[in-house]
């Protein structure tokens, strides 16, 4: 059994990576690869930890793109955490998500929603503050009932509260991960609001663009889904991922490795994903040999 979508308090989880990696020693996985949103913070500390672990622990990362309609994300595994353009990138990133969160602030007390920023911080402990954060305060204070009604009525995409912050395009995000090393994955699509056929075109793109696998099984995917990921991955050469996109005690219900209990990841998909990797880097050392070395 493995998973290959987890989060920990490096980015919006509540488990550090040490406690993931017992987690899921205890629950039997063979692998599990780290994908924090736009950090690799945690992908050190987990290494360490599985020096002695009979978990295969895969680094990787869940970069946010652009998206008109609902949300996309391209997972990258097996990428180099030292990567110098791929850490640059991702501080700019990090530096739009600060710029966004004092504007929420502000937004939320001009609407007489009045908040500190302490107050945000508490919540999120050692997390990056994020939405969610902002709900929690927003309950806290006795402003709304639940996180669920905070965003339903201030912090969902549309509500007056809500802020877009940077994201870097599709296309940029492979790039990224491929410079890194890595293998690119578009994340969860049925996140992507579009009709089907638009859906697929926008897939078959961005194959074009270095794209190497599609998530189809997801925690969240129907079986009509799963059966339509499957045949335009297949069709389109893709790799087909999957894992629960666990958060921890954020995603009380959802278990790591088999997410809603019917969710099961082929154990092939990390040797086909270890494939595609070296082949990415066979190719960027044939574009990019080392010095002294022969083409």
């Amino acid at each position: 059994m493995i998973d290959l979508h987890v989060h920990s308090v490096y980015s919006d989880g509540t488990n550090t990576p040490a406690e993931l990696l017992a987690m899921a020693e205890e629950r039997g996985l063979s692998a599990m690869a780290l994908t924090d949103h736009d950090t690799v913070g945690g992908i050190f500390p987990l290494q360490e930890a599985a020096e002695d672990s009979p978990v295969e622990v895969v680094p990787g990362i869940e970069l946010s793109a652009e998206c008109e309609r609902g949300t996309m994300h391209i997972l990258g595994y097996f990428i180099d955490p030292k990567n110098p353009a791929l850490l640059e990138k991702i501080a700019k990133v990090r530096e739009g998500r600060e710029a966004r969160n004092y504007e929420i602030l502000k937004r939320l007390n001009k609407l007489g929603y009045i908040l500190m920023w302490s107050e945000v911080e508490k919540q999120a402990g050692k997390d990056v503050v994020g939405r969610p954060h902002f709900a929690e305060a927003l309950v806290a204070r006795g402003h709304v009932k639940s996180r669920k009604s905070a965003f339903e009525l201030l912090l969902a995409k549309g509500r007056p509260a809500y802020v877009e912050r940077y994201r870097y395009t599709a296309a940029e995000c492979i790039e990224l991960i491929v410079r890194a090393g890595g293998v690119p994955v578009l994340a969860h699509p049925a996140t992507i609001f579009m009709p089907d056929d638009q859906l697929r075109g926008l897939i078959k793109g961005l194959k074009g663009k270095g794209l190497g696998g599609l998530e189809v099984y997801y925690a969240e995917h129907h079986p009509e889904n799963i059966a339509k990921f499957s045949e335009w991955a297949n069709e389109f050469d893709l790799i087909c991922t999957g894992g629960t996109d666990y958060h921890g005690e954020n995603t009380p219900d959802l278990k790591l490795g088999t997410g809603f209990g019917q969710l099961h990841v082929p154990d092939e998909t990390l040797d086909r994903l270890k494939a595609a990797r070296s082949r990415t880097v066979a190719a960027m050392l044939e574009s990019n040999p080392p010095v002294g070395s022969v083409k």
